[in-house]
């Protein structure tokens, strides 16, 4: 069944398509579609078809595109008093046995389109299920069973083994071709036939009009059908009509999916090196000098007169993200000779020198693990946030098409500006987040550490009575804090006044 979709394998995933030859030679008589003017008239002839299939002992598999379907033709089969099985994965312990037994002669199964339905009809039944139903079955009992189902395999042979009937034909014909395929497996004798009506989804779509005119034309009264291998052949090329639209969409998805997946490599490629690593203290300096150069080139750009320079935005802003007190000012006004250059160099050099100084307060391998941790843990909520930020681009990306531009390729350009944001986001987050850490003295830790013992070794006052009837005591202890206002989000602005989102300022120490 995967060569009505072998373009797609070939195109989208460079596979071949082998269609490999029956292991015995097929007889399933494959019969033209019929076609009818109405819904009403369709199910008609299908109870006929399945009346005559009872009456001279001929299973029959009937299948529908949806359970609505499978309960109405049901309905009408009940009305009609025609005894049979419904599969429509409503009821899943009784349908092994509905399965195992839906090739006795006359039976009736209705089945919806799930993939496996109808692959262990055998045709005279299964006779191992009747002998598993036994406790202690004898070579007696076990024998009369083979029998009977050898007795009924006949019947089943001469009455022309499983009839397929297709209650509509699906958007797919693959679906069809796998329906087609229950009957005549193994060289058994089997046939099919589809019964179609205008009301149909597909003819509704593709066929409607025009066979409508045609069928009047011939004079049809209510209750004839048309039957012609050019009918047959002009709905399977409604077929090939829907599944190219259905292949477009899903080549349109993957060719946006592939953005992100090249996204993707690049973020697990780091990810995993910084999970092999111990020792990222070079990648870190790496960052820190890409994120001060950018900084510096945001307040004195290069190249500028220094009257374009703002020194004091510039020196307001290393101490709110990075905690670093830097007279720059001073600096310019003792040295005439400080050009840009020199001025970034020496704003790092004590931008180092104070991690410097907390490396040797809480010792090089905490802070190992530390700058470690802060670079997995902001990597992975700004990839998050970036997953999100992709999806609601993609929710409207196709508006770009009024604009008369390729909305392939706005998406493709906005993702890669998005992917850099997120990256250049990611090392101020880390540096900032590595340069404002408050290092505490060892006594200091183990006394914070102690509290926190104290108050989780405190037991919960819960305000209930005790088994014996008795009121619970009040509990002294630690209370725990009332938030005052209602909780600041992460992209609200920061309550401390500095105009940047919360998650950028005091957010990142939470």
């Amino acid at each position: 069944t995967a060569d009505t979709e072998a373009f797609e394998f070939n195109h989208i995933y460079s596979l071949e398509t082998v269609v490999i030859p029956t292991n015995r030679a097929m007889v399933r008589d494959d019969k033209a579609d019929l076609i009818y003017l109405t819904a009403q008239e369709k199910y008609d002839a299908i109870v006929e078809d399945i009346r005559r299939c009872v009456k001279r002992g001929q299973p029959t598999l009937v299948g529908t595109v949806s359970i609505e379907n499978s309960e109405l033709l049901s309905r009408i089969l009940k009305k009609e008093k025609i005894p049979h099985k419904v599969l429509n994965a409503k009821f899943h312990a009784q349908e092994a046995d509905i399965v195992a037994q839906a090739g006795r002669p006359g039976a009736v199964t209705i089945a919806t389109n799930m993939a496996g339905r109808g692959t262990d009809i055998v045709l005279g039944g299964n006779w191992q299920a009747e002998v598993d139903k036994l406790e202690n079955p004898t070579e007696a009992q076990i024998q009369k069973i083979k029998e009977q189902w050898e007795k009924d395999h006949e019947t089943v042979l001469a009455a022309g083994g499983l009839h397929i009937i297709g209650t509509e034909r699906h958007e797919s014909r693959r679906i069809d071709n796998q329906l087609r395929g229950r009957a005549g497996r193994q060289g058994d004798p089997g046939s099919s036939r589809f019964y179609l009506s205008l009301d149909d989804a597909l003819m509704r779509i593709f066929a409607s009009e025009k066979m409508a005119s045609m069928m009047k034309r011939l004079g049809m009264e209510k209750g004839e059908a048309i039957e012609h291998p050019w009918v047959t052949r002009a709905i399977e090329n409604a077929q090939r009509k829907v599944e190219g639209r259905n292949f477009d969409i899903r080549k349109q998805l993957l060719e946006y999916d592939d953005v992100a997946n090249d996204q993707r490599k690049v973020i697990y490629e780091q990810r995993n090196e910084l999970l092999d690593e111990s020792d990222i203290s070079e990648t870190v300096q790496a960052i820190r000098e890409d994120v001060i150069s950018g900084v510096v080139d945001e307040y004195i750009p290069p190249q500028s007169l220094e009257e374009m320079w703002d020194v004091s935005g510039l020196e307001q802003r290393l101490k709110a993200d990075f905690a670093l007190d830097a007279p720059i000012q001073q600096w310019l006004d003792a040295d005439d000779k400080l050009y840009e250059e020199k001025l970034r160099e020496k704003i790092l050099d004590e931008l180092n020198a104070a991690y410097k100084a907390k490396e040797e307060m809480v010792g090089e391998q905490v802070l190992r693990q530390f700058e470690k941790a802060v670079m997995l843990q902001n990597l992975d909520s700004n990839w998050k946030e970036h997953l999100a930020a992709m999806d609601h681009l993609r929710q409207g990306i196709h508006l770009r098409g009024y604009a008369q531009k390729n909305p392939k390729q706005e998406y493709k350009r906005e993702a890669f500006e998005l992917f850099s944001n997120m990256l250049e986001g990611l090392k101020l987050e880390v540096i900032t987040i590595l340069s404002r850490v408050q290092v505490r003295a060892e006594s200091d830790v183990e006394k914070v550490e102690e509290q926190r013992r104290q108050a989780d070794d405190v037991p919960k006052n819960f305000q209930h009575a005790e088994a014996d009837g008795e009121p619970s005591e009040d509990v002294s202890g630690p209370q725990a804090a009332m938030r005052q206002g209602p909780k600041v989000g992460r992209n609200d602005p920061c309550p401390c006044g500095s105009g940047k989102k919360y998650k950028q300022c005091h957010g990142k120490l939470k």
